[in-house]
């Protein structure tokens, strides 16, 4: 059960991530216009930026999904490493600049990756 939730929860998050990268490359107006920021030279650039590094955290998402639906025995690794990283988005995101959503989506969303992944390879014993 815990390895179908985690292969959902994937899933969902590698969709969500490809839409943010889609907005970041096509749509970076209207991206940094949802978060509150006008676009300058500055601010395309660092849009730019922030599209890479989303396209980047996509394929990494993708590969830990290709990894646990191949029972890979690593999968772990990637799945915590993501766990970890969204968790630290979202805490760091709301206390620099006191955004809840984002502590509850990305910490939330991290937090349980983690959890699935520990069930499911408590599973796989």
């Amino acid at each position: 059960m815990a390895h179908r939730l985690l292969l959902i929860l994937l899933s969902l998050a590698l969709l969500f991530e490809l839409g943010l990268t889609g907005g970041a490359f096509f749509a970076r107006e209207f991206s940094l216009h949802q978060f509150g920021v006008g676009q300058t030279p500055d601010t395309a650039f660092l849009g730019y930026i922030v599209a890479w590094l989303l396209l980047f955290v996509s394929l990494v998402c993708g590969l830990a999904l290709w990894q646990v639906q191949q029972r890979t025995p690593d999968y772990a690794t990637l799945c915590y490493l993501l766990g970890f990283w969204w968790i630290g988005i979202g805490i760091g995101i709301y206390v620099a600049f006191g955004k809840p959503d984002n502590l509850l989506l990305d910490s939330a969303k991290g937090l349980l990756l983690v959890i699935l992944t520990n069930r499911a390879r408590a599973s796989r014993r």
